[in-house]
């Protein structure tokens, strides 16, 4: 069985698994004043890429950019763990 490269994370966006560092609930996480500057800042540095249309429910860090996706943290764990 082949390793999994890419991640899909809704909408036609794919993310390469070697690159994340991080998926996370927003409902946990963005509480936290460090979170929302986190997501902040990436907003204003054009970092930030939403992948969906509907309630955001997790965000994946990687190397260079954030994406909002509308899947679970647990599902796109699955996902990649095959």
């Amino acid at each position: 069985m082949k390793k999994m490269i890419y991640l899909h994370i809704g909408n036609g966006y794919s993310v390469d698994v070697r690159e994340i560092i991080g998926i996370f609930d927003m409902d946990n996480t963005t509480v936290t004043g460090i979170t929302k500057k986190l997501l902040d800042r990436a907003q204003k540095e054009k970092k930030l890429f939403t992948a969906t249309y509907e309630l955001p429910k997790t965000f994946i860090v990687t190397k260079d950019r954030i994406y909002i996706s509308q899947l679970a943290a647990s599902t796109l764990k699955k996902r990649i763990s095959g």
